[in-house]
């Protein structure tokens, strides 16, 4: 007997948790995406990634990561705030905005959970699992099929209210749903560049990021990255600054994702001499935990080179 969950309970759960966008997408292979990806990876850039280059298979499909798997609901969550709209030019203690407020992974996945147990009351027999960037699945690819939006120049992928300030979370179901989601046809970059041409690094290729010029992954992770950071000492926000998207993007409603600390109101100086406890006490909900104080003030310490 086929399973099948209903598309109209799933999108009023979904609502009813705290999501502002949520898509309903069949599972089946990536081929050209898959392909794109190697070919990415064989010239060299996912530079010191080394973990892009595990379970490429599953990345690309679905159904191997979560056998039986038969549809991806992906939702979305608004983050935007008011370090979202940029910082001065002479600013050089500049956090990524999605990272001024508590980890969105352990924000995301209890309402996922919540989610899911929910429809299971109403569809006894579902299963399936949640992932918030803790699996290879190509989510924004999905959210695409599943009609959140479309994927941008700066490879991010772009909603029609919320610009790309929103953050991803999948329940992979071994379920059919009784009907599925359409790809926007109103979301495009046009003839706008602005993204590629902001970027202090260059880092943007059309539709693909050269990690090894990526200020993102040159304050946060592991390597050896010797490209400047242009002011950011974890994360960077410059392409999604500029997105006319953006610009006219509604802001976050999700208080369990406002900000717990404003860095346009920390010096560097407040930075070099807070202490580890300190850090502790103020960042260790927040996804600056990630790199760590140490990691923190040589980026800061690098600014001012």
């Amino acid at each position: 007997m086929v399973r099948m969950v209903g598309f109209e309970a799933i999108k009023k759960v979904a609502a009813d948790v705290g999501f502002d966008l949520c898509g309903v997408a069949r599972v089946h292979r990536f081929d050209a995406d898959g392909t794109f990806f190697r070919q990415w990876l064989a010239q060299g850039f996912g530079s010191s990634l080394d973990y892009l280059a595990r379970n490429t298979d599953k990345r690309f499909d679905a159904s191997l990561l979560v056998a039986g798997a038969q549809t991806v609901v992906v939702c979305a969550v608004s983050y935007k705030n008011k370090v979202s709209g940029g910082y001065s030019l002479d600013c050089r203690t500049k956090v990524a905005s999605y990272a001024c407020a508590t980890d969105y992974h352990n924000v995301i996945k209890p309402m996922l959970r919540t989610m899911a147990a929910t429809l299971k009351e109403q569809f006894p027999s579902l299963t399936g699992r949640a992932f918030v960037d803790s699996a290879p699945i190509l989510e924004k690819s999905y959210a695409v099929e599943a009609g959140l939006g479309g994927i941008g120049r700066q490879s991010l992928l772009v909603t029609p209210l919320f610009g790309t300030f929103v953050l991803l979370g999948e329940l992979v179901l071994c379920d059919e749903c009784d009907c599925y989601d359409e790809p926007l046809q109103t979301v495009g970059c046009g003839a706008c560049r602005r993204c590629v041409e902001t970027c202090p690094n260059g880092a943007i290729l059309e539709r693909h990021i050269d990690t090894a010029r990526c200020i993102s992954c040159a304050t946060i992770e592991k390597g050896d990255s010797h490209a400047p950071l242009h002011g950011w000492i974890f994360g960077c926000d410059e392409c999604q600054s500029v997105c006319p998207y953006n610009k006219k993007a509604l802001s976050r409603t999700c208080e369990s994702l406002a900000p717990v600390f404003n860095p346009l109101e920390m010096s560097a100086d407040e930075w070099l001499v807070m202490s580890a406890e300190e850090f502790a006490q103020k960042m260790s909900a927040t996804p600056l935990s990630r790199s760590g104080l140490e990691r923190i003030q040589a980026n800061v310490r690098r600014n001012w080179e």
